[in-house]
């Protein structure tokens, strides 16, 4: 399977943290719950649930931690504690250089930035972990912002969004909360979500 070994550090990593337990009844399926068994040996749930998947979550990268960001919104789904643990997840980083992103912006529009924007300002307004946004102005006087995505990530977003997908559909098949939780339902709406976010240009 494509992505294979990112997929086994993802499932560790939800049994590690007790993910498992905070999302998940227990799996009928006795081959499930012997294999939870073996890889979950001597881990320890002292902390609270939904901490337990914040950091889950930050240990998973940059995607499952948007991921996050989104399902805490979704109340109606999840418990009250979870939702406001998930809410305090953070996606700063530092800048990359502004060369770096003047030569992402020339290749995305295939020619000088001068010839697109009249003026633009090399120093982010706000970096994370996908993007970054720098104010510009088109040469008809529109104030936009620009959004920059890092250099690899489109990589690691469909390589992520793929594997989320999947998931989701594990869950439905093999947990008697599949259905309530709408895993699928919750995956495509962050997939439409993330794709909204990677828009190279809006008005400002």
């Amino acid at each position: 399977m494509k992505h294979f070994g990112r997929l086994v550090f993802i499932v560790v990593t939800v049994l590690r943290f007790g993910l498992d337990e905070v999302a998940l009844s227990a799996f009928p399926q006795r081959w499930v719950r012997a294999l939870v068994r073996i890889v979950t040996l001597g881990r320890r749930l002292d902390a609270p649930r939904g901490e337990r998947l914040r950091l889950g979550l930050e240990r998973l990268g940059p995607i499952f931690v948007k991921f996050g960001q989104v399902l805490s919104t979704r109340r109606d789904l999840i418990p009250l504690d979870v939702a406001d643990e998930l809410a305090r997840l953070q996606d700063r980083v530092p800048p990359f250089p502004a060369a770096q992103s003047r030569a992402l912006i020339e290749k995305a529009f295939g020619r000088p930035i001068e010839v697109v924007f009249s003026h633009f300002q090399a120093e982010p307004v706000a970096s994370a972990s996908i993007a970054q946004v720098h104010f510009a102005t088109l040469h008809d006087g529109r104030e936009v912002a620009v959004k920059v995505v890092r250099p690899g990530m489109l990589h690691v977003i469909d390589q992520d969004l793929t594997l989320l997908h999947t998931l989701a559909r594990w869950i439905e098949r093999l947990s008697a909360d599949g259905k309530r939780l709408k895993p699928r339902e919750v995956v495509a709406e962050f997939d439409g979500y993330l794709h909204d976010e990677l828009d190279l240009v809006r008005e400002a």
